[in-house]
Formats: C-alpha cells, structure tokens, sequence
C-alpha cells in the first residue's frame, strides 16, 4: 500500500479518536465545519460571512446555513455592520470560546497522553513529521477547488 493511501486511510479514524476524547469529557459533539468557523472566527475577530467563505473555502450558503444552526445554539453571534446595514459582521460567543478552549484542552491532554505511551524515537520522528504535515495541507489547500468548483476531471466534455 502506497503512502498516500496508508495516510488517507489513517486521518479519519486518527482524527475521531481525538473527537471521542470531547464525548468522554462531556464537551458537545459539534461537526467540524462549525469547529473551523468557531476557529476562524476566535483567530480573526469579527468576520463577515463573505470572508469566512473565503477563509474556509466553502460557498457562502453553506456559511449561511451553518451560521444559522451556530446562532441558535449560542455559538455565533451577528452584528449589524456600522458601515453596511446589509451586512453582518460574525463573532463566536464567549460560550463558544470557552467551549473552544475546553475542546483543546481535553485533545491535547489525550494527545500527551498518548505520545508519551510512544517510543522516544516514535514521538521525535512525529515532532520532524510536523512540519511536513502542515506543508501537505498548504498544497492540498492549493490544489483542491472552492466548495461548489467543479474540478476539470469533473467537467463535461467541451466545458472549462
């Protein structure tokens, strides 16, 4: 089995057990999207949903979509925009920041917990590992197409 296929094969089940450990805590199981637009939004402040579309490459109704599930449950809020009253500006909620802080606490006690059951050579080879992990997602980021894009394979004969 080649690398990319052992590693596609890993993330998912590598990643839901890092989300069990937020179950066992008793922290909410929020999707993911919701995860990284509580992200976006707790590193960049306040955002209109055009720029979280932007950030997240994701279409702007899906933003819509999950900003309104995110609102009525507290973790989102909108603002009317001081320039542009037909726009809003998206803040996380101080219970979504807290709730945030929570999930990376439990994750990254679990994750020590964890390494540290690993070999010393295991752990130093995942912490030279890293940074090539964060410069996979850079170029999966560059070459994946916005959410809604049809990727040229995709495409209809003639079209693109």
């Amino acid at each position: 089995m080649d690398t990319a296929t052992r590693l596609g094969r890993l993330i998912g089940p590598l990643r839901r057990a890092v989300l069990r450990t937020r179950r066992i805590e008793g922290l909410p199981d929020l999707p993911e999207a919701q995860i990284e637009l509580l992200r976006t939004l707790a590193e960049d402040g306040p955002c209109s949903p055009r720029e979280v579309a932007g950030r997240l490459r994701i279409a702007p109704s899906t933003v819509s979509n999950l900003v309104r599930a995110m609102t009525a449950s507290g973790l989102v809020e909108r603002t009317p925009s001081a320039t542009d009253l037909r726009t809003v500006r998206l803040a996380a909620s101080p219970k979504a920041l807290d709730m945030l802080s929570r999930y990376d606490r439990v994750s990254t006690r679990a994750l020590r917990r964890a390494l540290d059951e690993l070999a010393p050579e295991s752990r130093e080879a995942l912490e030279r590992a890293l940074p090539v992990f964060t410069e996979l997602l850079t170029v999966l980021e560059a070459q994946a197409p916005d959410e809604g894009e049809v990727p040229e394979t995709e495409q209809a004969p003639g079209k693109g």
